[in-house]
């Protein structure tokens, strides 16, 4: 049993992250009916750890339902949670009444070897699961595990008990026909077994057809084989196109929209209507204008941009008004609540909203007279913000602008409205500045872009370049984000329930690897409190700008982050550095920002809605989740575009940068297409082992060393499409 936390004397020492976990651990068990806050924690236990972290530590036991949270800082043991006694398989006298169900519930992310790990929400260490413990689960799939012990004293392991949600409902694969029944072998074969299709519900599919299977039998017991029906044949369709609704499909989401989805959404009036334009405040006679990439469809915000009689400066943010025609539960919500948000891969985009709605009703088209969603900000002649207000509006755009004809206008100060764009990016750098002087963390993952050919095939890789334009709306829509967030958080006593993108601190033990990695490298953080933390991941950006070396270290950086989600609690967004923040800007493409429409609605001006906490937590916990299935297919899509871009360079050389090792060899990211890849040890002309520090890899015979951040020249020897993966071979200098 764990020791008591009374017995422990810490003499006002700073205990690690696992140590104080422990100790609250013990305290608020032993005491389930006291509350307690960080100030006499640090007291109680006499401990020198920070306020930050000791309020760190009980809102990740909160999450894992270890605790329950009070208010004003305070907390309790929660009473439904019971300690797990460890498994050593002796009795023990207080295991009824201190031990608890060793279960838990999660994801699964299934290896080539069968074997899986199961993904769980509010958990650091993923759950192993072997081969023979999967019980017919399958990659993606929901499931119930017991743990059962700790494989080598490090990874827990555990079978899996009940399949609660499977996550694959179509595959895409090849029809094989035999006597009684055919069977579709997936193009992912490594990830899902094989599909068999009675001769009754073949359609007109022949032999060696690619096809589309839904899935209607997973079978039980003994009988382990899976039945499905042919949904659709895909003739005459290129590999691309396989592979991008295969990706579309591992991830969980169906292609097309359910018949009755479509015909709601056709049967919708795009009449503009006086009775409702009475409704709305009206902005036509504005100047409004819209800033999007040169290949978007559907434009969901737009600029008004007024001067006052006092000389104030009034700018709109006006939202697409998607709850206008997207009613609560009709099949059409439904089906958008399901996806939760659109899936953009390299060559499509695979929207939440049928077309009708998202590139037609909806979209904030120029020279045409739309419904809005507005937050409006009211500025001072000094910038400063000294008004807003929010409501049902109604616009019209006299200005669609490409991000590079609105570029081209605020560095040259020429064109139609640069006078006007000019003004307006003032104010967006006031904020930007206001932001980065609050804490905001200055990392941004580089967005990789293909120039792709008629066929869909990419004949060049870059890096998009995001420059004032871009930031100009990025800015306009956090200010809106923000202050929607603020307005429902302040709404009424008690709060009213409300959708927040939450960004929590890093989680302690993954920064302070992080930060032990990066002195290795040569660059030193100060990770004590969250205020230092954020000035040194911003500093350590700056350094990289200057030192190619220590570029390595941003992604690692970004992955010690806590992921941000939506939550109907708000702990406020760390890495934006905002106490209110919430999605109200593009609810073309995500369902949090639809329902933060519908709750802004029913709560604008004196009125006052509650909706039920439970149920909005729980739409959140989904939408979160199918948040993380898009940016998966997102990233699927990307890899599979590098690859077949290399495809036609074997055997060329290039300049790269070493960014990872590990036992088998290191990987490099090239310089050129931002492509990664392997050079395996084994392909090298002399022994290279990797070191203990795993930061390099060193040579037996000449002490030759290849270190993280290293620019080396490797030749390419290898691009598997369908694995999706790289190899490279070292040229020695």
């Amino acid at each position: 049993m764990p020791r008591s936390s009374q017995h422990i004397n810490n003499k006002g020492k700073k205990i690690t992250v696992g140590q104080l976990s422990q100790q609250l651990i013990n305290l608020f068990s032993e005491h389930p009916k006291k509350k307690y806050n960080a100030k006499t924690l640090i007291e109680k236990l006499k401990i020198a750890n920070t306020k930050d972290s000791v309020n760190h530590v009980m809102s990740s036991l909160a999450k894992k339902n270890v605790l329950d949270e009070l208010e004003d800082g305070f907390y309790q043991w929660n009473k439904a949670f019971q300690i797990a006694d460890e498994p050593t398989g002796k009795s023990n006298k207080q295991s009824t009444k201190n031990s608890r169900s060793r279960f838990v519930t999660g994801r699964v992310d299934l290896t080539r070897t069968g074997a899986g790990f199961i993904i769980v929400d509010g958990e650091d260490t993923d759950v192993y699961v072997p081969e023979r413990y999967m019980a017919n689960a399958m990659d993606r799939d929901t499931v119930k595990v017991e743990l059962m012990s700790r494989s080598n004293g490090r990874r827990p392991e555990g079978k899996v008990v009940e399949i609660i949600k499977r996550g694959l409902t179509h595959v895409l694969g090849t029809l094989r026909k035999l006597k009684n029944f055919a069977s579709v072998y997936p193009d992912a074969s490594n990830r899902f077994p094989e599909v068999h299709v009675k001769n009754t519900d073949f359609k007109d599919a022949k032999d060696g057809d690619k096809v589309v299977v839904e899935i209607i039998s997973w079978g039980s017991g003994q009988n382990k084989a899976i039945w499905g029906k042919v949904n659709s044949i895909l003739s005459n369709v290129s590999a691309n196109e396989i592979a991008m609704q295969s990706i579309l499909l591992e991830a969980g989401f169906d292609l097309e929209f359910p018949p009755e989805v479509i015909a709601e959404s056709e049967a919708i009036s795009d009449a503009i209507t006086a009775e409702e334009v009475a409704k709305r405040r009206d902005f036509r006679n504005i100047l409004t204008f819209t800033i999007d990439p040169d290949t978007a469809k559907d434009f969901d915000d737009a600029i008004s941009y007024e001067v006052l009689d006092n000389g104030h400066i009034e700018i709109g943010v006006h939202i697409a008004d998607v709850t206008y025609y997207l009613k609560e539960n009709t099949a059409l919500d439904k089906e958008a609540y399901l996806r939760s948000t659109s899936v953009y891969l390299v060559d499509r985009c695979l929207p939440m909203l049928p077309e009708k709605l998202s590139n037609d009703l909806c979209s904030l088209n120029p020279h045409q007279d739309k419904y809005t969603f507005s937050a409006v900000f009211t500025f001072n002649e000094h910038y400063k913000l000294i008004n807003e207000w929010f409501g049902r509006t109604i616009i019209h755009s006299q200005r669609r602008f490409t991000y590079e004809e609105a570029q081209e206008r605020l560095e040259s100060g020429e064109g139609d409205l640069a006078v006007e764009l000019r003004n307006v990016n003032a104010i967006a750098l006031k904020l930007r500045k206001e932001k980065f002087k609050n804490g905001a963390i200055n990392f941004e993952s580089e967005e990789i872009k293909f120039q792709l050919d008629e066929n869909q095939k990419p004949i060049a890789v870059y890096i998009k370049e995001r420059k004032d334009a871009h930031l100009l709306i990025e800015d306009f829509m956090l200010l809106a984000n923000k202050s929607v967030a603020k307005y429902m958080a302040k709404k009424g006593i008690p709060e009213v329930p409300s959708v927040y993108r939450t960004h929590d601190l890093p989680d302690p033990s993954k920064l302070a690897d992080f930060a032990l990695y990066a002195s290795e490298m040569g660059y030193k953080m100060k990770i004590d409190t969250p205020q230092n933390i954020a000035a040194s991941f911003n500093n350590l950006a700056q350094a990289a700008e200057n030192d190619d070396a220590l570029k390595v270290l941003a992604p690692m950086a970004i992955r010690t982050m806590a992921k941000a989600e939506y939550s109907t609690k708000n702990i406020g967004h760390y890495g934006l550095a905002f106490e209110y923040y919430t999605h109200f800007t593009s609810p073309i493409r995500r369902y949090s920002d639809v329902l933060v429409h519908r709750l802004l609605f029913d709560n604008l001006e004196e009125k006052i809605k509650r909706v039920d906490a439970d149920a909005l937590a729980q739409k959140c916990k989904h939408i979160s989740k199918q948040e993380i299935k898009a940016s998966e297919a997102e990233r699927e899509s990307i890899k599979y575009k590098q690859v077949e871009y290399m495809m036609d360079h074997v055997g060329e050389i290039y300049e790269g940068q070493v960014n990872g090792m590990i036992e088998k060899g290191f990987f490099v990211e090239l310089k050129e297409s931002n492509s990664e890849g392997m050079v395996p040890f084994s392909s090298m002309t002399d022994n290279y082992k990797l070191s203990d520090s795993k930061l390099k890899a060193v040579c037996h015979r000449t002490g030759h060393e290849i270190g993280m951040g290293d620019k080396v020249k490797v030749k390419l020897v290898d691009a598997d499409l369908q694995s999706r993966r790289l190899e490279f071979e070292y040229v020695e200098e």
